[in-house]
């Protein structure tokens, strides 16, 4: 697991938009907050993501970049943004290497089955590139208030 103080592992990735998107670029000019979800269009990855799109105007106000990565494909990425008008970036780790190097690739347990999947996690980079804050198995309800507050105090 990543700690507070590690260099964040870089990557670039594919957006909605078949862009690419790079961490490396990203922090040199401000600050990232990378949030790990496991599923377009499911209720709590929905939740989330409308509550980081809803605050996005205060995100931005405190120069920091939203940053949602999952495993699932540009395509649906894009459908998941148009269908909820959400803002934030989604990048697309289809292969998981992001997700592995992150930490966030786990086995999970529901309904008495054990399968692989992504923890939902959140990472708060700093200009430098440097975790500031790691936040593993959040909640998606309020989750992006929390991060904002965390925000506000670099």
């Amino acid at each position: 697991m990543l700690q507070p103080g590690d260099q964040a592992p870089l990557f670039s990735l594919p957006n909605a938009d078949m862009e690419r998107v790079s961490l490396e670029d990203l922090t040199h000019r401000r600050h990232c907050v990378i949030y790990f979800y496991p599923k377009d269009d499911t209720p709590g990855c929905t939740m989330e993501a409308i509550e980081f799109s809803d605050l996005q105007d205060d995100f931005e106000a405190a120069d920091t970049e939203i940053i949602g990565i999952s495993k699932d494909s540009c395509a649906s990425h894009g459908a998941f943004r148009d269908k909820h008008g959400l803002s934030v970036q989604l990048l697309a780790d289809t292969d998981g290497e992001t997700c592995e190097a992150y930490g966030v690739w786990r086995e999970k347990e529901a309904h008495g089955e054990k399968r692989m999947g992504i923890m939902r996690s959140t990472f708060v980079v700093d200009k430098n590139g440097l975790i500031r804050h790691a936040l593993y198995d959040v909640k998606p309800k309020g989750h992006a208030a929390q991060i904002l507050d965390l925000i506000r105090t670099l």
